[in-house]
């Protein structure tokens, strides 16, 4: 089975309602391009604003599921797409979350990931804003296969993505807002770049799986979101990538019978030692 898979990369735009309707002409763009499931970047209907701390942002939260997620529950119904919306979801007052909405092809909400690595860095002052997830690592079976999402700062932990792809997925998505802030150097910039990418082809390799990672592009504040979105194989070969500097809507095939094959030719999930992890629970062996 191919599946072909839409990954938005986008700038920020001057008002939610501007970017609900540009994301909505460019879910309907990646549609009658073929495309089966669409993912968008992090936080993808607002400013980064966790750029710094201001109580005021909070107003940009969204109940999920709720009306903002019901608007393209329809929207995924009419294309016959899946959907993976990231959103900033209102829980309770004070009690907010960095979140992935999963939309199936009929409309149906399938369900919600919460970020879990919440980072504290100048320019990224997350922690200010977001509760750490609580609904573990998944994967929902969809219309056009069975997948998982990540975001962000779990991208960095081997972890999330092989717990994520220990429930079943075939492809991980990971929509993500990293770029290199002005007080460092662009040399310092690039290298963390590489490491972004380094980092995230692993997961493809170790899990056997394909991995799609969609990220923000332009400045915003002090910080340039450095693109570059991309899609790798289960060989960790990256099959598509986006440029640093453009907006772009980045597309490709994933042929899940080859990934099914791949698997039993390495099975890393068969020679797993799980009798020998246990100190994985611990924060540092001292």
């Amino acid at each position: 089975m191919s599946v072909t898979i839409a990954l938005l990369q986008s700038r920020a735009f001057e008002t939610k309602e501007a970017s609900i309707s540009e994301h909505e002409k460019r879910i309907a763009e990646a549609a009658a391009h073929g495309a089966n499931i669409i993912c968008t970047q992090e936080l993808c209907f607002t400013p980064y604003f966790c750029l710094n701390q201001d109580p005021a942002n909070f107003d940009l939260a969204e109940q999920i599921p709720g009306p903002l997620t019901e608007h393209f529950c329809n929207i995924a119904r009419n294309h016959q797409v899946v959907l993976i919306l990231s959103l900033f979801e209102r829980r309770a007052p004070g009690l907010c979350h960095n979140t992935a909405a999963i939309i199936d092809a009929d409309g149906t909400f399938l369900g919600k990931y919460r970020k879990m690595h919440i980072p504290q860095d100048p320019g990224f002052e997350e922690k200010f804003y977001f509760t750490p997830g609580d609904l573990g690592f998944r994967a929902w079976q969809t219309r056009f296969g069975k997948i998982g999402v990540i975001i962000c700062w779990d991208q960095w932990y081997p972890e999330s993505a092989r717990l994520t792809a220990l429930d079943g997925a075939e492809i991980i998505f990971c929509p993500t807002a990293i770029g290199g802030i002005d007080s460092e150097p662009d040399e310092l910039a690039k290298l963390q770049r590489d490491a972004w990418l380094n980092a995230q082809v692993s997961h493809s390799v170790a899990n056997g799986c394909y991995y799609a990672a969609v990220n923000r592009v332009g400045r915003e504040g002090g910080t340039r979101f450095w693109g570059s979105s991309f899609v790798c194989d289960f060989y960790g070969n990256r099959i598509a990538e986006a440029s640093q500097e453009h907006e772009e809507i980045l597309y490709a095939a994933c042929d899940l019978r080859a990934m099914e094959e791949h698997r039993r030719m390495w099975p890393f999930f068969r020679d797993r030692r799980i009798d020998a992890y246990q100190n994985l629970l611990r924060r540092y062996n001292d």
